[in-house]
């Protein structure tokens, strides 16, 4: 079986999307899949590039920038075309949303194939940004067109899928595959001493993502200031990163707040190991189902987050059992939650054991690569038994 994945960005590159392709392709070229990965190059790479990570053959297409998330590259439909003709795959495996997946579209070497679609989120239409949101009206077609054309479309959780207003024609195609990630194996190399990365002392806050709006950096930082003993290690780079220094100065909590950046995997591990809760405050649909929520349970770390309406946030995190849910935008309720978790270690013990043993039996790579094997082989086998009932006929 050989399978070709379209992808928007791939790793080093940033992103609980980019991470899961990753490690979703490296789970099949395990389990005898050949597989190759068609993505962009970071924005501002002006060539192309190919390399093999982990067995799977990627190729990185020339990214100029991105023009409202959309990477601008013309070279990815000729990519395309040159990969089905040199991988010669028996199935394209599409990560949406992207843009580019659109070329599939236009491309008869592509749509000879069967497809699949594997809907990691929605265009966030409960979006600030305006403009993202009538941009869609052009984007919306050719959306629709995409789904259409798929066998089967992925969803990684059914809340998501009963709110998604993008899904709702194609329900029939619908198959429900949580995210998953893999144990790990061996202690990692040491990275950073922790001691450079906690800003102070009482409780061990982590949090880790894009700093971007809709992730709700300010409202963790409000709350923070709610509850003098505790302190917040927060990793990760992005567009709202000096908008949240300068809270961070108004609201007089620089000791107890440290920005990491980027930081290896090693340190990592470290950091989800020393933490005492993991907190993922997002505000939006855009936060779809939060794949640091599972690396924070596989540590044992007792979680705490939004109850984002139709995000896979609240099926991932079962409130009162292996995590604690508050309103999303919340600062105040997200203090009282930080305030009853600083207070009861037995409870953070009991929340992140809870945690780990739900991990372990639904969101491991294992489970979600050979789930999505088994579809492969569904699609494959009635492409196959149309084909054989064409020619028959």
């Amino acid at each position: 079986m050989r399978v070709l994945h379209i992808g928007k960005f791939f790793p080093p590159y940033p992103g609980g999307i980019e991470r899961s392709c990753s490690d979703l392709t490296a789970a099949l070229v395990a389990s005898g899949v050949a597989t190759a990965m068609l993505a962009h190059a970071e924005p501002g790479a002006h060539r192309s590039r190919q390399l093999v990570a982990d067995g799977v053959e990627v190729t990185l297409a020339a990214c100029h920038g991105q023009l409202l998330y959309a990477p601008i590259s013309p070279a990815f439909p000729r990519l395309l075309a040159r990969m089905i003709h040199k991988f010669a795959p028996d199935l394209l495996h599409i990560h949406m949303p992207n843009t580019s997946a659109f070329w599939a579209l236009l491309s008869p070497a592509a749509r000879r194939l069967p497809w699949i679609v594997h809907w990691h989120s929605d265009i966030p239409l409960d979006s600030r940004r305006s403009s993202l949101r009538l941009a869609y009206g052009v984007y919306r077609p050719w959306e629709q067109a995409l789904l259409r054309r798929t066998r089967a479309v992925i969803a990684t959780s059914q809340p998501y899928v009963d709110a998604s207003i993008a899904l709702q024609p194609w329900r029939d195609k619908l198959h429900v595959i949580p995210l998953g990630i893999a144990p790990i194996e061996s202690d990692p190399a040491p990275g950073r001493p922790l001691s450079m990365l906690w800003p102070a002392s009482g409780l061990r806050i982590l949090a880790v993502g894009r700093l971007s709006y809709y992730k709700g950096f300010d409202v963790l930082l409000r709350a923070l200031a709610d509850v003098p003993h505790a302190q917040l290690l927060l990793i990760g780079s992005g567009e709202c990163e000096a908008a949240l220094r300068a809270l961070v100065a108004q609201l007089g909590i620089e000791s107890r707040v440290r920005f990491a950046g980027h930081i290896d995997d090693a340190t990592l591990v470290r950091a989800y190991a020393e933490a005492d809760v993991f907190c993922l405050p997002s505000i939006e649909r855009a936060e779809a189902f939060g794949l640091v929520l599972l690396e924070a349970m596989r540590a044992a770390l007792p979680t705490l987050a939004s109850d984002i309406s139709g995000s896979g946030v609240g099926y991932v995190v079962r409130d009162r059992q292996t995590g604690m849910l508050v309103p999303p935008g919340d600062a105040g309720a997200l203090a009282g939650a930080l305030r009853e978790l600083a207070a009861d270690e037995n409870l953070r013990r009991h929340l992140g054991a809870a945690g780990q043993r739900r991990w372990h039996d639904e969101f491991t790579m294992d489970r979600n690569a050979q789930q999505t094997l088994a579809l492969y082989r569904e699609i494959l086998g009635a492409t196959s038994r149309r084909a054989t009932a064409a020619s028959e006929t």
